[in-house]
């Protein structure tokens, strides 16, 4: 037995020192960041943004996968099957990360199968419709859906994502209910609603800002506490008189259960060094996308989002079935 003992300790202190030396070394060769949505939806935009910054302290360059599908659960089904060894990792948010567990119950991976990196971005849900819809404000838009139920449709990044968030949470504190039409991604579904083959999306403003201000679509209220500096003229869910909306996002980063959590350190600290810098923060600034703070950025904060959304989407999408 003591043998049999001794054995297994030195083998636990080769492979403890296997993963100081392989932490030591990394990164040796560029890293994959997986995107579990189309190229062009707030995801992808975050994710190239950070990914750019954080290449410079790492000495590798990060190259982004779109795997579009399933609301994302496509993409995070590959991230949780892939070596954990700090060469694939992927971004998450809300959706893809928590609300997921409870649509699709059946997932062949769990929150225990990520190591979080760390918060990289925190985003705000903007409900945005075709320039010739007839609604011209908020008020006006929910009694026009209550006269037509289910007759106004809402394009969003496919169930699971945090577009689908943004639309049920929106349907569910104003009362109505609407078509939800899912896409591969934002930027598909932003497409169709300039060219009004739908009647609106519930995208973030990291996404959609610029085609509001480009007056390709008129924007119709933010769910947030307060206005965004880039669209001052739309109104938060308060002003507008619909204070129960809240969609106050985040996207984070997370590498396979088992990445050595000396990687892992060096992944945080390339995440803290590119959203802490001046040009991730203007880029931030303009896509009215808001960065961490400080206190924000340690791996467990993103564990403890996680665990908190699971369980607030899981009450939300309960009480809409």
């Amino acid at each position: 037995m003591i043998v049999h003992a001794v054995k297994w300790l030195a083998a636990l202190a080769a492979l403890s020192l296997a993963g100081v030396a392989h932490a030591q070394d990394y990164p040796k060769r560029p890293i994959s960041m997986i995107v579990p949505f189309a190229a062009g939806g707030t995801s992808d935009v975050i994710a190239r943004v950070v990914a750019e910054e954080m290449a410079k302290s790492l000495g590798q360059s990060i190259v982004i996968e779109n795997v579009a599908g399933a609301g994302g659960s496509t993409a995070l089904t590959r991230a949780a099957r892939a070596d954990a060894d700090g060469y694939t990792i992927a971004i998450g948010n809300a959706g893809t990360s928590a609300a997921a567990y409870t649509i699709n119950p059946k997932l062949s991976f769990t929150p225990e199968s990520f190591a979080p990196i760390a918060v990289v971005a925190k985003t705000f849900g903007i409900v945005a419709l075709r320039k010739d819809f007839p609604a011209r404000n908020l008020q006006e838009f929910i009694a026009y859906a209550k006269k037509n139920p289910g007759k106004v449709n809402l394009g969003h990044a496919g169930i699971g994502s945090s577009n689908f968030l943004i639309c049920k949470s929106f349907e569910n504190a104003a009362g109505i209910e609407v078509t939800l039409v899912g896409y591969r991604g934002a930027a598909p579904a932003l497409t169709d609603a300039i060219g009004g083959q739908i009647d609106g999306v519930c995208d973030s403003a990291a996404s959609v800002s610029q085609a509001i201000s480009d007056r390709l679509v008129r924007g119709l209220v933010v769910g947030s506490t307060v206005r965004l500096a880039t669209l001052s003229e739309l109104p938060t869910s308060s002003e507008a008189g619909l204070p129960d909306f809240e969609a106050q996002g985040w996207n984070g980063l997370f590498a396979p259960k088992g990445t050595p959590p000396a990687v892992i350190a060096k992944l945080n600290a390339a995440a803290r060094a590119a959203v802490e810098s001046d040009g991730v923060k203007k880029r931030f600034h303009d896509l009215s996308t808001v960065a961490p703070d400080a206190n924000e950025l340690a791996p467990e904060v993103l564990g403890q989002l996680v665990t908190r959304d699971v369980a607030k989407y899981k009450k939300l999408l309960e009480e809409k079935k």
